[in-house]
């Protein structure tokens, strides 16, 4: 119902470096290295709801933005630096900053239009509920008269 969906996703290892032992060269730690895996989620369902959760601390939840288009979920944010530029002497960077971009890829039995999300703590929490129409149905038999005529569906709940 919710796929994850990365084809590049040993790249960045292979494009930044680490190669022989993963050693990177003093210096030589890009922000796209530490970026793939910014924003770490889980994924769960419980009950008639798809929830995923994503970890976000220090971004500004105002810069979080979610746009579906077609059946993609798609998650972008902007983590800025505390400290500045003018004067400073980082010595050391291990908390990525910039931007943050994760897509999710949607079934089309997943309400997508029904989206609600929020933010607490560092956690920006997305619940994306089933459609009415994928949830599952007790379909009637009529019987009678030797005549058939359709019954409706009628959904459980």
């Amino acid at each position: 119902m919710l796929m994850r969906f990365d084809p590049f996703r040993n790249q960045p290892r292979l494009a930044h470096g680490q190669l022989a032992g993963g050693q990177y060269s003093q210096g030589q730690v890009g922000d796209t290295a530490r970026r793939a895996n910014g924003m770490p989620f889980d994924a769960y369902r419980q009950g008639d709801t798809f929830f995923a959760l994503f970890d976000v601390p220090g971004v500004d939840p105002s810069s979080i933005e979610l746009t579906v288009e077609k059946n993609v979920l798609t998650v972008s944010a902007q983590r800025t630096n505390q400290w500045g530029d003018d004067g400073v002497e980082l010595i050391v960077s291990e908390r990525p900053s910039g931007s943050f971009t994760r897509q999710l890829f949607l079934d089309e039995s997943l309400g997508a239009d029904l989206i609600v999300a929020s933010c607490e703590k560092g956690v920006l929490t997305v619940a994306i509920p089933v459609a009415t129409k994928a949830n599952p149905r007790k379909v009637e038999i009529g019987h009678g008269n030797g005549q058939s005529a359709p019954v409706p569906a009628h959904a459980t709940a």
